[in-house]
């Protein structure tokens, strides 16, 4: 068996072209979106994502703001840059990249962001919404790997998922989300970590397999199902290279896997564009 490719730089590149047009009829009403960044320090991987970032926005209309700090910048600093973000009508959405210096409180930032311009979907006050089933912004990689599974036609809904790992940015939000009754959810759930043991108990009774530890080729192709669906959410950097979760060979055993690159990486960056297009619909006030 050789798996198909969930190639998510197909599916993103739609995506884009569909928020490309609202964005225009946006922009023919005198309001264009805005998304901002925050940057702090010199880490290279986190200099190269918020290009990508602002190189999305520059392709679909968004109008880019960003601040780029230096690793000595106090929290004080720091927070009065968040002020400004929050108090600039011309940015819907922002983001603070992380992560921070180890000096700043993270948790302090994040809470300091206006949830109504949080991007990224992770403020207490979206994640207990997301919680509730209430409206409001998803996180980013999450979403973007359901947005995945359902462009190649693959249902979640009464289906088996396993999830590797219990991360705030995805295993424990999409947990939350998977399990919603809403299309393209509601799925029975498991999430197994470091604290779980015999994973591999889970994985080969799974129907889909997300993998979101950060663990280079953690998982291997006899762990799972045969023509199970696989999806590496979770990456690391060895010897500068990007590797998966996903262990070369689950190819092999699964039906459907995303590639080491272009999965679920563009997915998440074209989430990230539909909440600011979502936050300018929202706070331009007319009927888009």
């Amino acid at each position: 068996m050789a798996a198909q490719l969930l190639d998510g730089q197909i599916v993103a590149d739609e995506v884009k072209s569909h928020l490309a047009s609202r964005v225009a009829r946006l922009a023919a009403k005198g309001k264009v979106p805005g998304l901002g960044t925050i940057l702090v320090g010199d880490d290279a991987s986190s200099a190269r994502y918020v290009s990508m970032k602002h190189k999305d926005c520059q392709e679909i209309g968004i109008t880019s703001f960003h601040q780029h700090l230096a690793a000595s910048t106090t929290q004080q600093e720091l927070e009065s840059v968040i002020d400004s973000f929050n108090n600039n009508p011309e940015i819907d959405a922002y983001l603070i990249q992380l992560p921070l210096p180890g000096h700043l409180d993270e948790v302090a930032a994040l809470l300091r962001v206006d949830p109504d311009k949080d991007v990224d979907g992770l403020h207490p006050v979206n994640l207990g919404k997301l919680v509730m089933g209430a409206s409001g912004p998803l996180p980013c990689t999450p979403n973007g790997i359901l947005e995945l599974l359902n462009f190649y036609g693959i249902k979640t809904e009464r289906s088996n998922v396993v999830i590797v790992g219990r991360g705030l940015t995805i295993g424990r939000p999409l947990s939350l989300l998977l399990t919603l009754k809403r299309p393209k959810c509601n799925a029975t759930v498991t999430v197994v970590h470091t604290g779980t043991s015999d994973i591999s108990r889970y994985l080969s009774q799974a129907d889909i397999v997300i993998a979101a530890a950060g663990s280079a080729h953690m998982i291997k192709g006899s762990m799972i199902k045969p023509g199970a669906v696989a999806v590496g959410a979770g990456t690391t950097f060895v010897d500068g290279k990007l590797l998966s979760d996903l262990d070369d060979d689950v190819a092999s055993v699964a039906s459907w896997v995303t590639p080491r690159i272009g999965g679920v990486g563009p997915m998440t960056r074209a989430m990230l564009l539909e909440n600011t297009v979502l936050a300018a619909e929202r706070h331009s006030g007319q009927d888009i």
